[in-house]
């Protein structure tokens, strides 16, 4: 099932990947976006982006992920932790802030201004305790920035960020708990 996000990023650097598993390789992070090369071959299929793409930029969003006790649909007396939304900063791998993710609806932000919505195309597992590894289709871009022209936005090397392995149940539900996370943002454009 396809979900749709809004995704408003504040990303102005090209900064290269954060280092951890999973991550793209790149020729270097000073080279201009044009020379770099990528390999995604360490990526699940379902989460490479197409040919016909190059990487325009690259961050590291570190922050929480919001998930909520509620009663769960169609289980009566079953309750489970949903999630609510992410809260996040937006860094170059040199650690400057380029911008914030937050939602709902998810939203990435560049510090320019531009802003990016779009829809999940797949996800693949990440690994035991991480969220997963996922690709999004971009729309065009809401203003002028660093989000003109993206194509796809991947989200890799996640850290953290799963549901939450306090109990839930009638005497927790609607109680909400933040969870730590890290994940690369790599965003790709047409070539």
């Amino acid at each position: 099932m396809n979900k749709t996000f809004a995704f408003p990023f504040l990303l102005a650097a090209l900064g290269g990947c954060s280092g951890m598993p999973g991550t793209m390789s790149t020729a270097g992070p000073s080279m201009p976006a044009e020379a770099r090369t990528a390999t995604q071959d360490s990526l699940p299929q379902a989460v490479r982006v197409p040919p016909g793409n190059r990487i325009a930029m690259e961050t590291v969003g570190a922050g929480e992920i919001s998930y909520q006790c509620q009663a769960k649909q169609g289980a009566a007396g079953t309750y489970e932790w949903v999630f609510g939304g992410p809260k996040a900063t937006l860094s170059s791998r040199d650690g400057a802030m380029v911008g914030s993710y937050y939602g709902p609806p998810a939203t990435w932000e560049s510090k320019d201004g531009s802003k990016l919505t779009g829809t999940q195309v797949a996800v693949a597992p990440a690994g035991s305790g991480n969220i997963p590894y996922q690709l999004v289709k971009a729309n065009p871009a809401m203003g002028k920035g660093a989000m003109t022209g993206v194509t796809y936005i991947q989200r890799v090397a996640t850290r953290g960020g799963v549901a939450p392995m306090l109990p839930c149940s009638a005497a927790t539900a609607g109680g909400i708990e933040m969870v730590k996370y890290q994940a690369d943002y790599i965003f790709w454009s047409g070539m």
